[in-house]
């Protein structure tokens, strides 16, 4: 006999704090278990406003979303998507153009799961459990190929699961190979945390972060977050705090200053 939701696979170590579940938490889901909570509320004590965060990251992709529909693009591929909760890109995609197709992929086997549950009967989306580390496991995957045109533009989302990839592991390769691999005309759409307004606060809630997960978790320099879109065309209003992207919901809330941690951008792939 067992006590937990039949949902929870073998592999899921409900004992240890996970980053899907964590984020789950702070946006206040229930796919998440005491671990989870427990990081959750020691960062809540190290960052009063890392709930507002969480929501603002979630409107962005929302936002996102939209921008790229109503920018033509009705194919997607969302790495790192996490466990379904309001707002997910097919609900915003599909909104605006029922035909827009998405592809799902992320690590985490909740997340697969529950987003296998939530898609089925949804023919124009899919779901993979897939690694950013493996960028080209993720572009080869039949699943990913037999939804997607790669011949035609698509929107590449990687919010908010760059600041878990360590430097050694040049995630900035990693995100050049799935750039490569897209059409012109499609676009990236980036959200990563930043330590340039608020060092001392960003450490210490990464330490609290890291003490409790396994997964490096960390900021990154404006400088080095530009990288990602070497080669693209940042669209206005650029690389800026996520509280200046077109702010309504929760980042308005935000103050622009060293309370805002998440650096966001657009960009765009160029017609050679």
């Amino acid at each position: 006999m067992t006590d937990e939701p039949d949902w929870v696979t073998p592999e899921v170590d409900t004992k240890r704090a996970n980053v899907a579940r964590v984020y789950d938490y702070l946006l206040g889901g229930h796919h998440n278990f005491l671990a989870d909570q427990d990081l959750g509320r020691s960062m809540a004590a190290v960052e009063p406003n890392v709930r507002i965060f969480a929501q603002a990251n979630r409107e962005f992709l929302g936002n996102a979303v939209r921008f790229l529909s109503s920018a033509g693009i009705s194919q997607f591929l969302d790495i790192g998507s996490g466990i379904p909760t309001q707002g997910n890109v097919h609900e915003v995609a599909q909104q605006a153009n029922p035909a827009a197709r998405i592809a799902y992929a992320d690590i985490d086997p909740v997340a697969v799961a529950h987003s296998k549950a939530i898609l089925t009967g949804n023919q124009n989306a899919t779901v993979i459990r897939g690694d950013l580390g493996e960028p080209g496991e993720i572009l080869a995957s039949p699943a990913v190929r037999e939804l997607l045109d790669f011949d035609q533009p698509i929107g590449l989302l990687l919010v908010s699961v760059l600041p878990f990839v360590a430097d050694s592991d040049d995630p900035w390769q990693q995100v050049a190979t799935l750039r490569d691999a897209l059409a012109p005309d499609s676009y990236v759409v980036i959200c990563h945390g930043t330590d340039e307004g608020d060092p001392a606060r960003m450490q210490a809630l990464g330490k609290v972060y890291t003490s409790s997960v396994a997964t490096r978790a960390g900021g990154r320099t404006r400088a080095d977050i530009q990288r990602f879109f070497d080669g693209w065309e940042l669209v206005e209003p650029g690389l800026v705090y996520i509280s200046q992207w077109r702010p309504d919901g929760q980042a308005a809330r935000l103050e622009a200053d060293s309370h805002v941690w998440g650096l966001v951008g657009i960009g765009r792939k160029p017609v050679s």
